[in-house]
């Protein structure tokens, strides 16, 4: 017990730069006091004492601001950090090595009672500030939810997901699509320097439009070229657009650069 204590207090020393001391951890560190109970009352849970584990689990709830289900399962080295109004579901599994910021919910879009209705975080999973994942789908190792995504099928390992409903950035080379580059280290809130996949087919399609525009502009006054040479007719109507007048920068920086 006093192993795996020691563990969860030097997973926040390392990954919050905030934490000086384990007796500060210890102490004052509400993720720390949510995981520590909810063992607790996952023990009484899985014994057979139902109402116990909720009991602790609502004591938990008023202490620390961080609701899990003394039902879920939760890994070792997992970080609640800044967790307030955290909600883990009955179904709910949390690998090792997870971090878990404030807002997040790991919730159920199934009324079915002994089923799957709550999400599987695999190993060294990132859920952002106000991230909510539904359903009993699985979010792969290495996996990261940006802030406020609303996650609704399953997250391939060492992608990042974005956006409502939230988008998928494949990992690339087996790495994760964040600002670690090819460093295996602990990334913050799962920032990525990649951008939206919409942002990315939105640009595509401001890109093409331009493109064509210019063509079309070039034809028109090759045509109108041609037709000014002796013997020739004027053939060019007097509505076709000889200039461009397709706003791409404009609309490339409304969608993001």
């Amino acid at each position: 017990m006093f192993s795996r204590l020691r563990s969860d207090i030097q997973c926040i020393l390392d990954r919050d730069p905030a934490a000086r001391t384990r007796w500060e951890v210890l102490t004052l560190y509400p993720g720390l006091h949510a995981v520590v109970l909810h063992r607790l009352a996952h023990w009484c849970w899985g014994h057979g004492l139902k109402w116990v584990g909720r009991f602790v689990s609502q004591v938990s709830r008023w202490l620390t601001g961080i609701e899990i289900h003394p039902g879920a399962v939760v890994g070792d080295r997992v970080f609640f950090d800044h967790a307030m109004g955290v909600v883990v579901g009955e179904t709910a599994e949390i690998g090792d090595g997870c971090t878990i910021y404030q807002g997040v919910t790991l919730g159920g879009t199934s009324l079915y009672k002994g089923t799957k209705r709550h999400p599987t975080l695999g190993r060294n999973v990132v859920v952002s500030a106000g991230a909510k994942v539904l359903g009993g789908f699985v979010v792969g190792d290495g996996a990261k939810i940006g802030s406020n995504a609303v996650v609704i099928k399953p997250v391939p390992a060492g992608a990042t997901a974005v956006g409502i409903p939230a988008r998928i950035i494949p990992s690339k080379s087996g790495t994760s699509a964040d600002v670690t580059g090819t460093e295996s280290k602990f990334s913050a809130y799962g920032i990525t320097l990649e951008d939206d996949p919409l942002s990315l087919a939105m640009r595509g399609l401001i890109d093409n439009a331009a493109g064509q525009e210019h063509q079309i502009a070039l034809l028109w006054q090759a045509i109108e070229a041609l037709s000014k040479q002796p013997g020739k007719k004027d053939c060019v109507p007097g509505d076709a657009a000889r200039d461009e007048s397709f706003e791409a920068e404009r609309l490339t920086q409304l969608v993001g650069k």
